[in-house]
C-alpha cells in the first residue's frame, strides 16, 4: 500500500514517470504544480521559453513566490540576453527528469509554451543544427516571400507563425528543418516516458479578467522597472522585443514610442490573443495524441486533479 497525506491507494500496475500542469496564462499552473509536489514528494520542471533567465522575473510570470521551498528546474539558469532553443530546452529536460528520478521523486512538468510542452510530451528527439554559412549565403538572395514559401515546403504543418514573421527566425528555421532531414536517421530515441497531462480551463471571459488584473498588478509591482534596469545592463531594445510581448511593448513606452495608457491597453489585448493561440496550441497537440485531462479552472482544483491521479491509479510514490 502507499499512502499520501492520508490517502490511500492500492499498488498500481504501472509507475507515473512524470505529471504535467499546462494551461494558458494566468490559469493559475504554477499554484496547482506546487500543491500537487507537495503532496507527491514532486519536483517541478518549468516549460517557459523566457524563464531560463535570469532577472526576467515580471515580464515572465515566474511567480517564484509560490514555489516557497519547493524544488525547481529550468528557472534562472542562463544570463537575460543569451538565446535558448527548444533544442536545448529539450535536452536540459530530459537531463533534470533524469536527475529527479534519481531522487526518487515525481518530475512535474509545468508551463504553457506550446513548442516546449510538445518537444517533452510528444516522444520525438530534435536535431542540434550548427550555423550553415553556404545555406545562409544562398538564403541571403531570396525574398522574404520565398523564404517563408521555402520554410512551408520543407514543414507542410508548420505551426510556429513566428519564425516566418522575422527573417533571421525563417532563415534559422529553414536551417534547422534542412538539418532535421539530413540527420534524421542518426536522431536518438526519445526515452518512454509514463506521463498524465491535467490541463486547467477557464470561461473566457473569467480568463480574460484574469489575464487583465495580472498585468496591472505586474505593472504595479515593477514590470516597467525591471525591463528599464534590463536595457541599461547592455540588453538592445531589439533583443527585449524578441524575448515576448511585455518586453516588446514597455521596451516601446520606455522608448517614448506610445503612452503607458496605450501601453497598457495594447498590451492586454495582445496578450488576450497569446491566451487563445496557447488554446490553439493545446488542441493542436490533442490532434496529434496528447491526450490533456481538462479540469474547470474556477472549480477545486487540486481535488480535481487528484481525482484525475487516482482514478487511474496510476501514481507510485
Amino acid at each position: 500500500m502507499r499512502y499520501i497525506k492520508g490517502c490511500t491507494m492500492n499498488e498500481p500496475e504501472t509507475s507515473l514517470d512524470m505529471l504535467t500542469i499546462l494551461g494558458s496564462t494566468a490559469s493559475g499552473k504554477t499554484r496547482l504544480a506546487v500543491a500537487l509536489a507537495e503532496e507527491l514528494g514532486g519536483e517541478i520542471i518549468s516549460a517557459d521559453s523566457r524563464q531560463v533567465f535570469r532577472g526576467m522575473d515580471i515580464g515572465s510570470g515566474k511567480d517564484l513566490h509560490e514555489y516557497g521551498q519547493m524544488p525547481y528546474h529550468l528557472i534562472d539558469i542562463l544570463d537575460a540576453g543569451s538565446e535558448f532553443s527548444v533544442f536545448e530546452f529539450q535536452r536540459r529536460f530530459l537531463a533534470a527528469v533524469a536527475e529527479i528520478a534519481l531522487r526518487k521523486n515525481l518530475p512535474i512538468l509545468c508551463g504553457g509554451s506550446g513548442m516546449y510542452l510538445d518537444a517533452a510530451l510528444r516522444g520525438y528527439r530534435l536535431v542540434e543544427v550548427p550555423h550553415n554559412n553556404s545555406l545562409r549565403a544562398e538564403l541571403a538572395m531570396k525574398s522574404d516571400a520565398e523564404l517563408a514559401d521555402e520554410l512551408c515546403r520543407l514543414k507542410p504543418d508548420q505551426h510556429n507563425s513566428t519564425d516566418l514573421l522575422d527573417r533571421e527566425r525563417t532563415v534559422r528555421a529553414i536551417e534547422i528543418a534542412i538539418g532535421e532531414i539530413e540527420n534524421g536517421s542518426d536522431v536518438e530515441p526519445f526515452p518512454r516516458l509514463q506521463t498524465t497531462a491535467i490541463g486547467i480551463r477557464w470561461e473566457r471571459e473569467t480568463l480574460r479578467r484574469r489575464i487583465t488584473d495580472r498585468l496591472r498588478e505586474r505593472l504595479d509591482n515593477g514590470m516597467i522597472e525591471e525591463v528599464e534596469r534590463l536595457h541599461a545592463g547592455g540588453i538592445a531594445w531589439e533583443r527585449l522585443d524578441y524575448y515576448g510581448l511585455e518586453y516588446r511593448y514597455v521596451g516601446a513606452y520606455l522608448r517614448g514610442e506610445m503612452n503607458k495608457n496605450d501601453m497598457f491597453q495594447k498590451l492586454n489585448g495582445a496578450i488576450h490573443n497569446f491566451a487563445k493561440r496557447q488554446g490553439n496550441w493545446f488542441r493542436r497537440m490533442e490532434r496529434h495524441g496528447v491526450e490533456i485531462r481538462w479540469i474547470d479552472g474556477a472549480g477545486d482544483q487540486l481535488a480535481q486533479a487528484r481525482e484525475i491521479i487516482f482514478y487511474n491509479n496510476q501514481l507510485l510514490i
